[in-house]
């Protein structure tokens, strides 16, 4: 039996979801020729080597790689290109063509929590993932405004009254993130209501600095569990539909 390869190319990764994940799924459908490995570079040039592998078929890509991959793809998917970003890599017929599945997961997401009055919003961070928040809040017609370090909306400048008037607020950057659990953006939290909703991409741990302070000051809090499942499923139904 053919050996079949997937794994995650990420920096500072031995967190990951995804091992766990894809090797459960294996168990439960008896794919013992399956194997799911982990790639933590320094740089994304020593991702040659790992595309080098024979029996690899498909890759998940992660922060910081998520744009820092495409010139070493051949084709990308629709959505990927319009984003700018990839997650999921699906390694065909030595074809190596990039999608994007974390607009699908965090669509999934939005969906499952927005109110009507969720008309305006925030994205902290503009990275990769930030990249597909963007272009699924732009398919869904909702104004955003992107708070970066160095922006002209920057974490120094951000007052409570913009807060108060962009109810739904998407936490895109790795701070927090475990082990730095004690993290958090510089924000003011003073500024949130009961009528907002904070979406915090981070999945572990469970409940960020940044989750449990705007908890405290009444708005609706989701993390990025089910926004992970969503597009972790999504990249093995490319991996799995597309490579036949």
């Amino acid at each position: 039996m053919e050996q079949k390869k997937l794994g995650l190319i990420g920096k500072n990764i031995s967190y990951s979801f995804s091992k766990n994940y894809f090797e459960n799924k294996f168990k439960k459908l008896f794919l013992t020729n399956h194997t799911y490995d982990i790639f933590d570079l320094n740089d994304i040039g020593d991702v040659d080597q790992v595309f080098n592998d024979a029996h690899l078929y498909g890759l998940n890509v992660t922060i910081p790689f998520k744009e820092k991959i495409i010139p070493y793809l051949d084709e990308l998917s629709d959505e990927a290109e319009k984003i700018g970003a990839v997650n999921t890599v699906l390694i065909k017929d030595n074809i190596k063509k990039g999608f994007n599945t974390d607009a699908f997961g965090f669509e999934k997401t939005l969906l499952l929590h927005k109110k009507d009055h969720h008309r305006s919003s925030l994205i902290l961070g503009n990275g990769g993932a930030a990249k597909a928040i963007q272009y699924i809040l732009e398919k869904h017609g909702i104004p955003y405004q992107t708070v970066t370090r160095k922006g002209d909306l920057n974490f120094e400048n951000l007052s409570e009254e913009i807060v108060r008037e962009n109810p739904l607020i998407i936490q895109c950057t790795p701070v927090g993130t475990f082990p730095n659990v004690k993290d958090c953006l510089e924000f003011p939290f003073a500024g949130l209501t009961s009528g907002h909703l904070i979406i915090d991409l981070i999945y572990n741990p469970e409940y960020t600095t940044f989750i449990k302070k705007s908890a405290e000051n009444g708005a609706k809090t989701v993390n990025g569990f089910y926004m992970l499942e969503q597009q972790a499923e999504k990249a093995w139904e490319i991996w799995n539909v597309q490579k036949k």
